[in-house]
């Protein structure tokens, strides 16, 4: 099926609904990239001192993002949130090269955990308005995405707070998620 057909018959179907876990390492930006997706004013983001959870419609779908905290003391409970997860977000900070090796062993110990091992994988490689920045290829590099053979995954370069590379997401993957839209 085509990603016209696929769009159409979504269209003519009723409002589906999407888990979407939305985790990374604090300041990476994931609580402005979901204020993003929902529209709202970017201008003051406080640190999540725990979880976000916001609705957002967006092409026919009810996407659930739960924003997680990403604080050294608060990843242990990331686990709790696996539950049921349709897609996962992961948002590394680009501009900030000496926590790439750290994030990098997160989103791997998150990979390997039974509950998200079929859940499609999105990683914003966010912060590409700052110089200096890692391009998205580079990042997939560092973090060998692409030795990933057992999951559908994409990279999407973005700077949640320009607002760029951020609504784009939803389309992404639709042939590989086809089965989990449809049913």
């Amino acid at each position: 099926m085509g990603l016209l057909s696929l769009l159409r018959k979504l269209r003519s179907t009723p409002e589906k609904e999407l888990r979407i876990l939305l985790l990374g390492l604090d300041n990476a930006g994931k609580t402005t990239l979901l204020k993003q997706l929902a529209s709202e004013e970017v201008t003051q983001v406080t640190p999540t001192a725990g979880f976000n959870i916001k609705s957002v419609v967006s092409d026919g779908f009810k996407l659930n993002v739960w924003d997680i905290g990403g604080q050294s003391k608060i990843r242990p409970y990331w686990k709790n949130y696996f539950e049921n997860t349709d897609v996962l977000i992961y948002v590394i900070d680009s501009s900030d090269r000496k926590r790439l090796e750290e994030t990098g062993d997160e989103l791997a110990e998150l990979l390997l955990d039974d509950k998200l091992k079929q859940v499609p994988l999105l990683v914003f490689a966010n912060k590409q308005d700052i110089a200096g920045a890692l391009k998205a290829s580079e990042i997939a590099e560092c973090l060998k995405l692409v030795k990933l053979k057992d999951r559908t995954w994409q990279i999407q370069a973005c700077s949640a707070l320009e607002g760029t590379g951020v609504k784009s997401f939803p389309l992404i993957g639709f042939a590989d998620l086809q089965d989990l839209w449809l049913t």
